[in-house]
């Protein structure tokens, strides 16, 4: 069966819970081991209730190595609590999320240590430390690791700055930094240990629209530069549609749609060409 471009509630019952639209490829679910397709990510079957709502109902996502996902929905859809998910940060009810081969909803916080140097996130508001300077912010990571080599730290540093074109800003405490700048910094500590893959959770919310351009297109360089696999949740279209190689749009807790930008451009679904334009019921 040729698949193509699909809607997720269009898929024919048997297919729904193991297709995941990946250069036309689909992965199939197998007993007591990862997806065939060894993705960088792989998430099978997600489900997340927290009190009675039930967030997460289903997800199936695959991410390949060197890709960039973009994840839309509507706000308050669960893009962030599925996000968290990638890194560990929070523990599904049900379903298995695969990084590299590893499952890690079975992992021990301790174990999840090593996943996570593989995974660096950057969040909402990028969380930088208000007491540390954008330097010690940066090698924050670092000194969590253990690195005890201030040669070497000062070296990592320098290149993240070089990198996030923060050059001469490293004795600047956050207080002092615009909201591009926190962005940048935040990045820079999320990717100084090399991570595999990068979680951006609404990189370019808050920001004015050439700030926004501008965290677009390092979004983009590193990727290039580094070869890294990049999941990007966001609501800003003008950003999925810039960074992302495919674009998974996330409704009532499952996997909408999944595809390439120029698919999603090009389909004809009410639901999906209501969010891409704004457009309530009510304006129909």
């Amino acid at each position: 069966m040729h698949l193509g471009r699909f809607l997720m509630n269009e898929a024919p019952p048997t297919l729904k819970s193991s297709i995941s639209y990946q250069s036309g490829a689909a992965w199939e679910p197998r007993e007591g081991g990862p997806p065939i397709n060894s993705s960088m990510v792989t998430v099978r079957d997600l489900v997340k209730r927290i009190g009675a709502q039930e967030i997460l109902r289903g997800v199936d996502l695959d991410v390949g190595h060197g890709e960039t996902l973009a994840i839309i929905g509507r706000s308050g859809g669960g893009k962030s609590v599925l996000l968290k998910h990638l890194v560990g940060l929070m523990r599904p009810d049900s379903g298995e999320i695969w990084v590299e081969g590893q499952d890690i909803t079975i992992l021990k916080e301790r174990q999840l240590a090593i996943i996570r140097q593989k995974v660096g996130i950057l969040f909402q508001g990028a969380a930088l430390f208000d007491s540390l300077t954008v330097a010690e912010n940066i090698a924050f990571p670092l000194h969590e690791a253990g690195e005890r080599d201030p040669k070497a730290i000062r070296e990592k540093v320098r290149q993240m700055l070089e990198v996030m074109e923060l050059e001469g800003e490293e004795s600047k405490m956050p207080v002092n930094l615009s909201g591009g700048m926190k962005k940048r910094v935040g990045l820079a500590r999320a990717i100084v240990r090399r991570p595999s893959c990068i979680l951006y959770d609404e990189p370019t919310s808050g920001l004015d629209p050439v700030v926004s351009d501008s965290i677009n297109r390092l979004i983009r360089r590193l990727q290039e530069r580094f070869q890294v696999t990049s999941v990007v949740v966001t609501h800003d279209m003008k950003s999925a549609f810039h960074v992302a190689d495919h674009i998974a749009y996330l409704h009532d807790g499952r996997i909408y749609f999944n595809g390439t930008p120029e698919e999603l451009q090009r389909s004809s679904d009410p639901l999906l060409q209501d969010f891409l334009i704004g457009r309530s019921e009510e304006s129909r």
